[in-house]
């Protein structure tokens, strides 16, 4: 029997660099060694207690034990509905403008499924957060990048149009679809709606559906809140959003999420789940109609924790000699290599980072070549940990100096290297 390596879908993903990482993390932590981890946007607070009120109320109903819905049950799909009629005054059919996902990383893989066909073309911001590129990949599609300003700071428009004309004038057959995601991940970039204007006018006069992912829609900082695409009244011909539970409520492990927008491809999508799912579990989703209509006042909590510990990460980053801009939104920095470990790129800074200073991160490799000058920072540890996080960088990059100067050198940079890997065998 042929190994499973060479199967179709799997010889067309790459390896996956974010594994070396958390091979090393997981090699120092049996060795006992304490291992800060700002890699994973893994949210640590805990889920209000509200929430898990309600779902302990429910899931004593024998009732909800059997099989939901895998579009998800009317009354949460009301929910949904409500809040964008709150938050973005967009107004959503929850029967057919409206599903449930299981998060919103699976609404985004089953509805490229639900799609694409063998050789279309998907345009996919680079960097961009893994499933962007890969749900499609998975699905036979084939991808086009457009950079989208990897160094940080508010995108500008008339560029992002440049490339996104260049592609669809390029590209053979037209691009099916464009991939967009405000507030960024990985590089926490904000957009407003002069920005999603002149690409919903584009994308309609060139038929071309825009998926847009707004999973921290509530995880803003500075300025407006975050604005939805569906506000264009014009996107609800070509668009659909997704936008989850997990960071605004603390939520991941809940895996509740939201496709909206666009009545055919909500259509398609509730096909394809049809066949794959019977949704996710009904008190889980009960609980998350009661976030959604409850009080909105922990969201503004869970908020300010992390704007807490952004300022922190940001100055203490900053004491340590590492000018890293301050994300106005979601819970991660985008930080630049400092110059004299710029020449090592983000995989080997990442371990060397976990080597020398017990701090984990994601190396921006991981989210596409244009990443590859910068690592990810998740403001996923408590303001105690961050603050140690950085006296750990700090003294690293001060007993490394000289050292990083030298590792210019290959025979010198293999030195330098030679206790990581030794270590990690």
């Amino acid at each position: 029997m042929s190994d499973q390596s060479e199967f179709h879908r799997i010889k067309r993903l790459p390896p996956y660099v974010f594994a070396e990482v958390n091979a090393m993390k997981a090699r120092a932590r049996a060795a006992g060694e304490d291992i800060i981890d700002l890699g994973m946007g893994n949210p640590d607070q805990p889920t209000p207690q509200h929430i898990v009120d309600k779902l302990v109320e429910t899931v004593r109903n024998p009732k909800t034990h059997r099989y939901s819905n895998s579009r998800g049950i009317p009354g949460l799909r009301r929910a949904h509905a409500a809040y964008y009629k709150r938050r973005f005054n967009v107004d959503i059919d929850p029967e057919t403008e409206c599903i449930v996902t299981i998060g919103s990383k699976e609404g985004l893989a089953n509805l490229a499924n639900a799609i694409t066909s063998p050789g279309d073309t998907i345009l996919v911001p680079n960097p961009s957060y893994p499933i962007h590129p890969f749900g499609f990949i998975l699905a036979g599609a084939s991808i086009r990048h457009l950079a989208v300003g990897a160094d940080g700071g508010t995108p500008d428009v008339g560029q992002f149009m440049d490339g996104l004309e260049r592609a669809v004038r390029h590209s053979v057959p037209k691009p099916l679809a464009l991939v967009l995601n405000y507030p960024s991940n990985p590089t926490a970039q904000v957009v407003g709606l002069d920005f999603y204007r002149p690409i919903v006018e584009f994308c309609l006069r060139h038929g071309v559906y825009i998926l847009s992912d707004l999973a921290y829609a509530e995880i803003y900082f500075d300025g407006p809140p975050p604005p939805s695409i569906l506000e264009i009244p014009e996107a609800k011909e070509i668009a659909v959003e997704f936008t989850s539970m997990s960071k605004t409520y603390s939520m991941a492990g809940w895996r509740i999420g939201f496709a909206t927008g666009n009545r055919r491809l909500i259509h398609s999508l509730a096909r394809i789940k049809s066949y794959l799912d019977y949704g996710a579990f009904t008190p889980i989703q009960v609980a998350a109609a009661a976030a959604l209509n409850g009080p909105q006042d922990c969201v503004d909590q869970i908020r300010q924790v992390y704007k807490q510990r952004r300022d922190v990460l940001i100055e203490g980053l900053a004491a340590a000699g590492w000018k890293v801009p301050s994300p106005p939104a979601s819970m991660f920095a985008w930080a630049p290599i400092p110059p004299e470990f710029a020449h090592m790129g983000s995989l080997e800074f990442s371990k060397l980072l976990l080597q020398e200073a017990n701090v984990a991160c994601a190396p921006g490799i991981g989210f596409g070549e244009y990443g590859d000058g910068h690592v990810r920072l998740g403001l996923v540890e408590n303001v105690h940990r961050i603050r140690q996080a950085c006296r750990n960088i700090k003294d690293f990059f001060r007993s490394n100096a000289a050292g990083a100067a030298a590792s210019r050198d290959p025979e010198a940079r293999a030195a330098l290297l030679e206790p990581m890997k030794a270590k990690a065998s």
